[in-house]
């Protein structure tokens, strides 16, 4: 049998044509996944129209919606291009006198 195509479906209609295709469904990022209802396949492995036997294992892979993660650590903001101003030369001593004269 072939893969269905299940990138786009909602959860719930990629469950159904997995079903009825008689392949399992996995997904990785989202231990929810039985109850997962109206988030969107983004991708899937293995890709569609690959020949497996049927009761074979597809993994989808779900975006996230807002506030959902999706690999992000709290408020982003732009990169500036290249290191910031300074580099090493901050953190060492200037060359020169390695002590402080006493006066």
């Amino acid at each position: 049998m072939r893969v269905p195509r299940l990138v786009g479906l909602m959860a719930m209609d990629a469950r159904a044509t997995a079903e009825a295709r008689g392949v399992v469904l996995a997904a990785p990022d989202r231990p929810d996944f039985p109850w997962t209802v109206v988030d969107y396949v983004a991708r899937q492995y293995p890709r569609p129209g690959t020949e497996i036997p049927r009761g074979a294992v597809v993994t989808v892979w779900f975006e996230h919606g807002e506030g959902e993660g999706g690999g992000g650590a709290g408020v982003r903001e732009p990169l500036r291009g290249g290191p910031p101003p300074g580099g090493l030369r901050r953190e060492l001593d200037e060359p020169g006198e390695p002590f402080p004269v006493a006066r």
